[in-house]
């Protein structure tokens, strides 16, 4: 790896003049080598989508209320059967070694300290077994299809045996590559980045070539659930099943239609498809489609307190932040994430309490003005 300086080593402290939750990212710069750093802040392409998912939150704005009764003033929430303390998630994140040496086991231990609901990956690099014996709080298992589906049922069986709660299942990611950003910067896998999960699977065949299909159309294929996959899972699953990357109102009446438990709104940060929407304007599209009764969560941009009240009021049940996790892990493992976590709890308190919302249905009557 071409790395233009050496990395500090992850804090045991929270450090000074740390005053918001992005004042992390800027901070880690200091923590990832440069061509990490490249590939995690890139998205896909030339970042436009990415750079739009986080402008969408500036087009709209939080219009303060006086003299509110927030005396059972709360950020709880309801959703597959469980309580949440606040509807704040962590996304699933590959590969969390790059920023730390703990990886998922530090982000795991936050989650559970802050009562935060997290989602691990396929692609962890340590097993699921161990996130969920660091986890104590509720947590979730993102799941890729795999090639062989002897090899999806053992993960889902897995998941089952340690007491995940959901299946979250990402369609939208079946193709990816790193930003030009990143390849600029040199990025490259090391042989030392493993997904725990998949090391004992038996190596994947060579798909042969068909009818003369681009490496990109048969990796598609190869990586592509088919809808008879999916529904097979929706329809065997005993835990509910959350689809994830959900950018188009008619693919989310089809999922709900199909049995899924809900959806997850969501351009993969910005790290599929350049060119692709933000994420925010389309949230209220789907929910329109969907009711206000099917669970929406969201993702792809979350910077803030103020976002994650925004998305709220757009649509969404919940959200999930996947960077900024990251970053803070980076910085301080897991008192740098579960700082983070308080950082946006508050911010989004500080939101309510202005705006005279006493809890999250309060958000999701209250409506935002489009500057």
């Amino acid at each position: 790896m071409n790395h233009h300086r050496t990395p500090l080593s992850p804090l045991d402290y929270i450090p000074a003049g740390i005053a918001c939750a992005r004042d992390y990212e800027q901070l880690a710069q200091k923590f990832i080598p440069a061509d990490i750093l490249a590939y995690i802040s890139g998205g896909s392409g030339h970042d436009i989508t990415l750079r739009n998912n986080e402008q969408a939150f500036h087009h709209w704005a939080i219009t303060p209320r006086i003299m509110a009764n927030l005396d059972n003033a709360n950020t709880g929430l309801e959703l597959f059967g469980n309580r949440f303390r606040h509807p704040l998630f962590l996304a699933p994140v590959a590969y969390q070694t790059l920023m730390h040496p703990q990886g998922e086991l530090d982000t795991a231990y936050a989650a559970a300290s802050t009562d935060t609901c997290m989602l691990a990956s396929t692609l962890s690099s340590v097993t699921l077994e161990q996130i969920a014996e660091r986890d104590h709080f509720k947590h979730w298992f993102q799941l890729y299809f795999q090639p062989r589906q002897e090899d999806t049922e053992a993960l889902i069986k897995r998941a089952i045996a340690a007491r995940y709660q959901a299946i979250v299942v990402t369609l939208d990611a079946a193709i990816q590559a790193p930003s030009i950003r990143a390849v600029r910067a040199g990025f490259k896998w090391s042989d030392a980045v493993i997904a725990a999960n998949l090391i004992h699977q038996p190596p994947a065949a060579c798909a042969k070539d068909s009818a003369g299909l681009s490496p990109i159309f048969q990796s598609y294929r190869r990586n592509a659930p088919t809808q008879q996959q999916l529904q097979q899972l929706i329809d065997d699953s005993p835990l509910p099943v959350i689809i994830k990357g959900v950018m188009h109102p008619q693919d989310a009446l089809q999922l709900k239609a199909s049995g899924a438990a809900g959806i997850i709104v969501s351009n993969h940060g910005g790290r599929t498809l350049d060119g692709a929407p933000a994420s925010l304007p389309v949230l209220p599209l789907v929910r329109a489609a969907v009711g206000d009764d099917f669970p929406v969560l969201f993702d792809s941009g979350i910077r803030s307190g103020s976002d994650i009240f925004k998305a709220i009021a757009l649509g969404a049940d919940a959200v999930l932040t996947g960077r900024l996790q990251l970053y803070a892990l980076s910085v301080a493992g897991a008192l740098g994430v579960a700082h983070m976590i308080k950082l946006l709890r508050e911010e989004l308190e500080l939101c309510m309490a202005m705006s005279g919302c006493a809890n999250l249905a309060d958000i999701r009557v209250t409506e935002l003005h489009k500057v």
